[in-house]
């Protein structure tokens, strides 16, 4: 039997990343996999590569997170196709970098809506149906809601993740009664085509960080989804309110001088 045979997961942002690498893990460990994502297409090749696999996966129509009716069509579709809802993994978001000084209003509300606000909707139209399935939360945060940064301008990002990891906690808490886990996944520096567009692109001050990684480099969606499913099984049903940081060592470490 595979670690997640038979539940239905949502999981948002599955058109490429962490998302869907997440979807194709979670299919092959045996999920009944819903899906979605504002980039549709995407979403739909990633359905269809699971298809190959002999995988489940359900992709209804793009998907916008920010969106309270769309997010509650999604889970309610979710709910009518497989008949409830199992597990939900708050994935998709999307960042505007930007200093204090400098980043303007709006894409500071734009980045704690797509970061913050997002998982909040997902979770709460999904409630009623993971406390009849005793269900379980995975939510995704980041190593930048537990330290500072010298070289991302990110104070958006930061907060919105910091809330993300006080939110699961406070998910979790909510959810003992009904026998629901909640658990965050926080990674570090993860090579994704978003990265490769900006944090790792050629000229940014965070292009060579993986020097500064104690495992000396950056890590991959894969890595974070292995994480992922480990809290979303069987396995970790003594573990809630947990936030695992998939870092490499990024983060327990104060920087040093060039080696």
């Amino acid at each position: 039997m595979t670690r997640l045979d038979g539940k239905v997961a949502l999981i948002s942002g599955t058109a490429r990343g962490q998302g869907r690498a997440a979807a194709v893990r979670f299919a092959a460990e045996g999920a009944l996999v819903v899906g979605g994502d504002l980039r549709h297409e995407e979403a739909v090749e990633t359905q269809r590569l699971i298809a190959r696999q002999g995988g489940t996966m359900l992709t209804p129509g793009p998907l916008d997170v920010t969106d309270e009716d769309c997010v509650r069509s999604w889970v309610e579709e979710a709910a009518d196709a497989f008949g409830g809802v199992d597990i939900v993994y708050a994935n998709a978001g999307a960042v505007r970098f930007g200093a204090i000084d400098s980043q303007p209003y709006e894409d500071f509300a734009f980045t704690m809506r797509a970061e913050l606000d997002s998982v909040w909707l997902t979770v709460r139209a999904a409630w009623p149906h993971l406390v009849r399935n005793r269900g379980c939360v995975l939510t995704v945060g980041s190593t930048a809601g537990l330290i500072g940064s010298l070289t991302n301008r990110r104070t958006a990002h930061s907060a919105s993740k910091g809330a993300v990891i006080a939110l699961t906690r406070q998910l979790a808490a909510e959810g003992a009664p009904y026998g629901i886990r909640a658990n965050c996944v926080s990674p570090g520096m993860i090579d994704t085509e978003a990265t490769r567009g900006d944090l790792l692109a050629d000229g940014h001050p965070m292009r060579d960080i993986a020097r500064h990684i104690p495992l000396g480099r950056v890590g991959s969606p894969d890595e974070v989804v292995n994480a992922a499913v480990f809290l979303a099984s069987d396995e970790a049903a003594y573990i809630t309110g947990a936030n695992l940081v998939v870092d490499g060592g990024w983060s327990t470490v104060l920087p040093g001088a060039t080696i």
